[in-house]
């Protein structure tokens, strides 16, 4: 198996893009899968490398990268070292950064280009990472298919629960901060996050871009998820009936955590994966 990590692609400011590639190297052009992380996730979270494998050798090109703005860098991927970048980053620049490594994928001069077959590409994503790709799906013409793990349906995360004096607050100083629960790191989240989504209320609309959507879908979720409630994929499955819903027993990351050890996955990771497979098997 052809494995490579920290590609660099140029990504939102040009901040780095550190991205994976995993695929069978058999000469034959594939299928890509692109994976998009979540909020304080990143690219490498609950050892995704078994996932990742699991992909390629059912016969595709899976990539996964970090965003841009997600506070790891290319020397520390797994590690919230740059929070002046996090509190940086918004919505459409995580559009930016997706659209980059669709571009990477698509470019003739790609080193791995005879192996990817870019009439073919699929999107994956997690959490906000699911909202991310159903965006894209909806301004992307070369997206043919899209699944979601755990998604949400709007793109309000972490402020949507938020009452209106902290909200106050945050415009007011600028900045409000986010426990990383795993790392106790206090993650500053800055005011124009939001007012990038008030700028741009139209386009990061989910549920109007996944009702617009006439490719297949996938939506995966778990009855259990507290961070992200199940309700939230009955209502994008509300948007575009067409699409199929799978639910699993667990909860919003199908039972795995960071740092994972074990050589194998959670049982619900691994009914998630396996339907995945199957579904872009039948695109």
């Amino acid at each position: 198996m052809q494995i490579q990590k920290n590609i660099l692609v140029s990504g939102c400011e040009g901040k780095p893009i550190a991205t994976d590639l995993f695929y069978i190297a058999d000469g034959k052009p594939k299928p890509i899968i692109i994976y998009v992380h979540g909020f304080n996730g990143f690219k490498d979270w609950g050892n995704f490398d078994i996932i990742a494998k699991q992909f390629a050798t059912a016969g595709f090109v899976f990539i996964k990268f970090n965003l841009s703005h997600n506070g790891t860098t290319p020397e520390q991927p797994e590690d919230f070292a740059d929070l002046e970048a996090y509190g940086e980053n918004n919505y459409t620049k995580e559009l930016f950064d997706l659209q980059q490594v669709i571009n990477w994928c698509s470019d003739g001069n790609n080193p791995h280009s005879k192996q990817m077959d870019a009439s073919k590409l699929y999107l994956v994503g997690h959490s906000r990472g699911g909202g991310i790709v159903l965006l894209k799906a909806a301004e992307e013409s070369k997206a043919k298919t899209v699944t979601t793990w755990a998604s949400v349906s709007e793109c309000k995360t972490p402020w949507g629960s938020w009452n209106d004096q902290k909200m106050k607050e945050w415009k007011e100083t600028g900045v409000q901060y986010y426990l990383n629960s795993r790392t106790r790191q206090q993650m500053p989240l800055y005011y124009q996050l939001f007012e990038d989504y008030q700028q741009n209320v139209d386009r990061l609309d989910i549920k109007k871009a996944i009702s617009s959507l006439h490719i297949p879908i996938l939506l995966c979720h778990g009855t259990k998820d507290e961070a992200v409630p199940v309700s939230k994929a009955y209502e994008l499955k509300e948007a575009n009936p067409s699409a199929e819903l799978f639910l699993v027993d667990s909860d919003h990351v199908f039972g795995r955590k960071h740092p994972w050890t074990e050589k194998g996955l959670p049982d619900p990771m691994q009914q998630v994966v396996d339907k995945t497979i199957r579904f872009f098997q039948q695109c």
